[in-house]
């Protein structure tokens, strides 16, 4: 079997090689983009082929960057298009693509990779981890009712609603140059964000609201005319709302957007994807059983290839010590670090010191940005804790100073 990178040459090779991974058929190509694959690069993407020159498998790469914990921005290769024919699953393709690419990552240069799984039970074995989580909220609209504020607990502290901003509909065609800036200021502060360049817009490639589907969006603005949110919505013929994404680095602008939909006339329910664990949006209805749960899944998986590099990249919010004994078993590697934080830095180098924890690449991956306590996985039996107070103190040094959230997709 060979694998190699691609050419211009190769799309029509690669789209319909993974389509039939999947069992799918490509659609009809439009001027200008409009499909989930538009947005590849050649250049970034592989082929496996049997000796006879037959291709069997696809994987490729975007280049995105990664907002860590400390707003810190890094390069983030997005592994997608991975199939593999059904005629020759579990012969080793997959295994080989993976580690050709992950090879191939590391010499250029590259720390961590990441990507979104179609089964979670695939990319472990190959080092990867959930770093971050989404979810659905429904609210029944004659119960969408947000609770009044409470007081605010000083004087000082920001209204919960913006003074003075607007709600302005717009469909999704008339303000791409809008939801583009947006989306760029709430990634670069947003831990486990990921960019979305400029290509992607241009192309119209992924789901809505980048896609050419029509929506229509809401649009916020502060007191000075200045878009600082947006709410990508339609309205199916059952009358359900379904909010493809809501865009905000600003809690009370994401409660004026929600408030806003939520008042929508002659719909029966609002469906909002892609909200965080935890979001406060649940607590703000008067109901608080109005708001179902449901959807609740992993999203972004993140794979070091690096463990100093990505352990010293990222910001720290506490000081401490910690002696990580990391296996990879997929690359063939183990490694035994001293992680020092102090006054939000961190190192990271060798050290023969007897561990606190022990622990797969995987693992670490998950707990990286913060979005995975890692007692939490010392209790699940994924994590070897060494000393009593080592998984208190992991979960102290790996927390982010917010909760990592991804609501890319590729």
């Amino acid at each position: 079997m060979e694998i190699r990178p691609t050419t211009d040459e190769d799309l029509d090779v690669f789209v319909d090689t993974v389509h039939a991974a999947f069992g799918y058929f490509p659609e009809t190509p439009v001027e200008g983009g409009g499909l989930w694959w538009s947005a590849l690069e050649m250049d970034r993407c592989l082929l496996a082929l049997t000796a006879d020159g037959r291709p069997v498998g696809t994987a490729a790469t975007y280049p995105f960057e990664l907002t860590l914990p400390g707003e810190t921005l890094v390069p983030a290769p997005g592994v997608t298009a991975v199939g593999v024919l059904p005629s020759h699953r579990r012969q080793g393709v997959l295994s080989a693509m993976m580690r050709h690419q992950l090879t191939a990552l590391r010499a250029d240069g590259q720390f961590l990779s990441v990507l979104l799984a179609s089964e979670a039970s695939i990319y472990g074995r190959f080092g990867y981890g959930p770093a971050t989580y989404t979810g659905r909220l429904t609210v029944q609209r004659h119960r969408a009712a947000l609770a009044p504020a409470r007081a605010r607990v000083s004087a000082d502290a920001p209204a919960p609603v913006p003074d003075g901003g607007t709600i302005e509909v717009l469909r999704r065609a008339d303000c791409g140059e809008i939801l583009e800036d947006v989306y760029d200021r709430y990634r670069r502060t947003q831990p486990g964000a990921l960019s979305r360049p400029h290509r992607w817009w241009t192309l119209r490639a992924g789901q809505p609201p980048i896609s050419p589907a029509p929506r229509y969006v809401a649009v916020h603005r502060d007191a000075d005319g200045v878009p600082d949110g947006y709410a990508s919505y339609s309205i199916d013929k059952a009358r359900t709302l379904t909010v493809d994404e809501t865009i905000t680095g600003d809690d009370a602008v994401f409660t004026a957007l929600a408030r806003f939909l939520l008042a929508h006339d002659l719909v029966s329910q609002v469906v909002f994807h892609h909200v965080p664990p935890g979001h406060p949006l649940r607590w703000q209805l008067a109901d608080f059983r109005a708001g179902e749960v449901s959807g609740d899944m992993d999203w972004l998986w993140v794979r070091l290839l690096d463990v100093p590099r990505a352990l010293t990249a990222r910001g720290w919010f506490a000081d401490g010590e910690l002696v990580l004994d990391v296996e990879d078993p997929f690359l063939g590697e183990h490694g035994r670090h001293l992680l020092t934080v102090r006054d939000g830095k961190a190192d990271c180098v060798p050290t023969d010191r007897e561990p606190d924890l022990s622990l797969h690449v995987n693992d670490l991956g998950a707990i990286y940005l913060g979005g995975t306590a890692p007692s939490t996985l010392v209790r699940a039996g994924h994590i070897r804790a060494h000393r009593l107070e080592a998984a208190a103190r992991a979960d102290a040094l790996f927390r982010a100073d917010r909760p990592p959230h991804c609501l890319h997709w590729f």
